[in-house]
């Protein structure tokens, strides 16, 4: 699927908290809303084809900046899962929403799953692309190696046309919407040059989180349907390994189902966009 013109998003600012704004994609519909967040130095742009789709079966779709990502404020704090997952909250209620069908990818994952164990009353159901049981801490000996490892390359002054080429041409099969929403994870300057959205530091910041405050013992307290969508590897052994993780994830759900995407890449909704829309909408209360 690629974004035309005439279901391109409205965009608005929600304040969360003093002096922070974040920025919400909004696409019209009258059906069950959905609202969609990104992963770990991502963005809400990454969201825009599955948002689309969903639109178009009739439900009003939101997809989130959160804090220093995308088009949102940067203040100097607030960088770990509990902090944006109360914002994700703040989004919900600023806009009236209760009930929702609720999607994270990656770490985005992580974050709603705390929201719906904070606030089951605004998510009806929950959607995890790929992350929602992320836990640094089960394939690391210590945070020193994770935070090595996991550490994101350093960006900045490199041109924005070299990082584009890169991406397509590891990404062959996404769309140039999705293409464009990818480098849109970095800032591009008057020069060409990129820079980063989220600094390093509260990149570090959020990783820690996620490895201090792994989602594992929340799953008992969601009474929502869930859908797990994970990307299985086509290597064997690290299916498997994935396969265990992910079942080990929903069993200790009430009301898991997992749908998996063999030999996908990480960002689901980027690569395919369609067939994750139509999985989140099984999720839609009859």
């Amino acid at each position: 699927m690629v974004v035309d013109d005439e279901v391109l998003p409205s965009i608005s600012p929600v304040s969360v908290a003093p002096d922070v704004t974040l920025s919400v994609r909004h696409w019209s519909g009258s059906g069950q809303p959905f609202l969609l967040v990104h992963g770990l130095a991502s963005n809400a742009r990454l969201w825009d084809e599955v948002a689309a789709a969903v639109a178009a079966a009739g439900h009003p779709a939101y997809a989130v900046d959160l804090r220093s990502h995308g088009e949102s404020s940067e203040p100097p704090d607030g960088y770990d899962t509990a902090t944006a997952a109360a914002d994700v909250a703040a989004v919900a209620d600023a806009l009236g929403l209760s009930g929702a069908v609720v999607a994270g990818q990656s770490w985005g994952g992580n974050v709603v799953v705390r929201l719906a164990a904070d606030r089951p009353d605004l998510v009806g159901a929950l959607g995890l692309l790929d992350g929602g049981w992320l836990d640094p801490s089960a394939n690391f000996a210590t945070w020193e190696e994770c935070a090595k490892v996991l550490r994101p390359p350093d960006l900045d002054g490199m041109r924005a046309d070299a990082l584009r080429k890169l991406i397509t041409a590891q990404h062959r099969d996404w769309s140039p919407a999705a293409i464009d929403a990818t480098l849109g994870n970095l800032r591009v300057e008057p020069d060409g040059t990129l820079s980063r959205r989220l600094s390093i530091p509260n990149h570090m910041t959020i990783l820690r989180s996620m490895w201090d405050d792994p989602p594992q013992r929340l799953f008992p307290a969601l009474p929502m349907p869930v859908l797990l969508l994970p990307a299985v590897p086509d290597d064997p052994d690290r299916a498997a390994q994935v396969r265990a993780r992910v079942a080990r994830a929903a069993a200790a759900m009430p009301r898991a189902t997992i749908r998996e995407y063999p030999g996908a890449d990480h960002d689901l909704h980027a690569q395919h966009p369609d067939r994750v829309a139509a999985d989140l909408l099984s999720l839609v209360a009859p």
